[in-house]
């Protein structure tokens, strides 16, 4: 018996709440009501019956008042809402709407009296009032009935999945609380509200009280009330405060959701879908930073520019970000043919590249090439050039040295070459941390492509450097490899429990070195502002229990030891730069004034380091690196005896 009742309610849930009414019936429903609620206010005012009116004269009037109140119906919509889903706007609405109608009303009854002088069919000032009274009340209260009725016979009854706390009582919070009681499947039912703001602390929204963080995040409160989920809802929330709460949140094993910023909302609207689960990028970024676009815009604006390295992750990110600043053509060249396929149907068929799809092409060659390097450069005569290509894989170029030498060093020398003498205004160079000191063969051929492009500065052509760590997301990017290890259940790998690395998101890097492009000067280095190291084993701990499971209980984290030319600690200047260092008009960004690098000497040494790359010997080709780089010391490396 109780089986057939479930499924009588349940099917009555599905006939009747799972449904919606069309505009035109909540229309209909509406104009029903004024003209009965015109009758019934008549009744009112004659006793029900016990005093006589003519009912024709009040037809008359109650079609009069259901046509006057149709037309504002029709100007300001109050149909238009979802009635289960009411807000105040929709109230609002209603307002104006009733109100309208009373005053045209009012304006009728004005014109008969002292215009038509009809006393046979003068209507009662008090029916007018009385009917607007009862009209918006009326409307106000049956629509807040039925959301009522559609919470607690739908909502309420319903099987409750998830216990969640919002981080947030503001407008964020109270938007995502609303997210959740809309959602169909309703898996959630927030318990508390959490807020930083001793002013909101104690009281309640919704019957929901709201919390110092402190009260509920602890194991006695999440224990008592079963709490599986915390949702940040907070829009200008510092990532210092993120982090300690996250960090406490993940200890307590909670799931972490975060609300998505406002522009990729649905619609404008939020639901309970677009709640995205925290990622550990999150985490590892910094507070936004403020960029002076206007001098950006000034130095790309109606320039040509060239982007080396186009389809990588550093190099498609600055093509976005160029194509913003209306360039009279973007060359985006790459020798990798399928990622830069992507990136031209990324940039031809968003909406936001429109206007200069037509500006951009996509030139698939190699800068080892030099006749087709010459060849684009008289083709195209590029202004601006953001050199972004080059080997990058620590281990991998330690076990190719001729090819990190001639694509990040000669590579870059061709470049640098015709930038001389096809007059390109500026050349910005995407370096690396691991050129500073360097341990390793790829971090070494960036340092001599940095000194190359140096010793060429002159005042027709400017050689920028740009100097920074590790990009989140990046291809080769540890952290897309510990997600894979977490996905197929581990272990977690790391080289070393004490490996330390600065991190930066690609869109951030990105924006500085726009920025940076437009400061450089005279051999100087740029280095970003990189924040604090992290420690590569805290990032995978955090990792394992953002995907809600335990290190080294549920998931394994296993050293391997360092990798051939792997460093523990990376660096962002030499002893000579930061005694070098100066500040920039942008907090995030610093320069480093570096020695001029006379070019006749640079000259030979490429000679010889040109011989030796011919030969094809890999240790005579070391050899000569070190002998260029003298910081230059392997570290884990075959070349280790190079350096006794």
């Amino acid at each position: 018996m109780k089986k057939q009742n479930k499924g009588l309610i349940n099917a009555i849930k599905q006939r009747f709440f799972n449904r919606f009414l069309p505009i035109w019936a909540v229309l209909l429903f509406d104009i029903t009501s004024v003209f009965l609620l015109f009758y019934f206010t008549v009744l009112l005012l004659h006793n029900f019956g016990d005093v006589e009116f003519d009912k024709i004269k009040i037809l008359f009037w109650a079609l009069l008042a259901s046509t006057v109140y149709l037309i504002s119906f029709l100007i300001f919509k109050p149909y238009s809402g979802i009635l289960r889903h009411t807000e105040i706007k929709d109230t609002i609405k209603i307002f104006m709407a009733t109100t309208c109608s009373f005053i045209i009303l009012l304006i009728i009854v004005a014109i008969n009296d002292f215009l038509l002088k009809s006393p046979d069919w003068i209507l009662q000032l008090s029916i007018i009032i009385i009917h607007y009274v009862t009209t918006l009340s009326f409307l106000t209260t049956s629509r807040l009935l039925i959301k009522i009725i559609h919470y607690y016979f739908l909502i309420k009854e319903s099987e409750i999945k998830c216990n969640t706390l919002i981080f947030g009582a503001g407008s964020s919070g109270l938007i995502a609380l609303k997210a959740l009681q809309q959602n169909k499947k309703n898996q959630f039912k927030v318990v508390a509200f959490l807020d930083d703001n001793k002013e909101k602390v104690g009281k309640k929204f919704q019957d929901i009280p709201i919390l110092f963080p402190r009260e509920a995040l602890n194991e006695k409160y999440i224990k008592k009330h079963k709490i599986e989920q915390v949702i940040i809802a907070i829009e200008k929330l510092s990532l210092t405060r993120k982090q300690k709460f996250i960090d406490k949140a993940l200890l307590l094993g909670l799931q972490i959701k975060i609300v998505p910023p406002i522009e990729n909302w649905i619609n404008n609207e939020l639901t309970a879908t677009q709640l995205h689960e925290i990622k550990i990028e999150d985490l590892l970024g910094r507070d936004q930073i403020k960029l002076n676009n206007e001098i950006i815009a000034q130095e790309i604006e109606n320039s040509v520019v060239m982007v080396t390295g186009a389809a990588g992750s550093i190099g498609s990110e600055i093509a976005r970000q160029i194509v913003g600043y209306n360039p009279a053509k973007v060359i985006l060249l790459d020798q990798a043919e399928s990622p830069l396929y992507e990136l031209q149907l990324d940039l031809q068929n968003k909406k936001k590249y429109k206007l200069v799809s037509d500006r951009i092409v996509c030139v698939v060659a190699n800068i080892k090439d030099k006749t087709r390097m010459e060849a684009l450069f008289c083709l195209y005569k590029p202004q601006l050039i953001y050199h972004a290509a080059a080997y990058k894989h620590v281990p991998l170029m330690e076990n190719y040295p001729y090819e990190a030498l001639k694509v990040n060093v000669f590579g870059t020398k061709t470049l640098v070459d015709l930038s001389l003498k096809y007059n390109v205004k500026k050349f910005i160079m995407i370096s690396t941390d691991k050129a500073v000191n360097p341990t390793s063969v790829m971090g070494a051929s960036k340092r001599i492509a940095e000194i190359y492009a140096q010793s060429r500065n002159n005042e027709t052509t400017r050689f920028i450097t740009t100097r920074f760590g590790n990009v989140l997301g990046s291809n080769g990017s540890v952290i897309p490899i510990f997600k894979k290890q977490i996905a197929s259940g581990g272990p977690v790998t790391i080289t070393h429990k004490d490996i330390t690395r600065f991190f930066m998101t690609i869109p951030e890097a990105c924006n500085l070195v726009l920025e940076a492009g437009t400061m450089g000067k005279d051999n100087e280095i740029f280095i970003f502002d990189m924040g604090s190291p992290v420690r590569i084993y805290d990032l995978a701990e955090k990792m394992i229990r953002l995907s809600g499971l335990e290190p080294n209980k549920d998931i394994q984290i296993i050293e391997t030891g360092l990798r051939p030319g792997e460093k523990l600690y990376e660096e962002l200047l030499t002893e000579t730069e930061k005694e070098n260092m100066l500040p920039t008009y942008h907090p995030k960004i610093m320069r480093a004034k570096t020695q001029k690098h006379d070019i006749n000497a640079i000259s030979n040494l490429f000679l010889e380091l040109h011989e030796a790359l011919v030969s094809c010997d890999e240790t005579r080709i070391v050899a000569k690196m070190k002998e260029i780089v003298s910081e230059y010391i392997s570290n884990n490396s075959s070349f280790c005896s190079l350096d006794k």
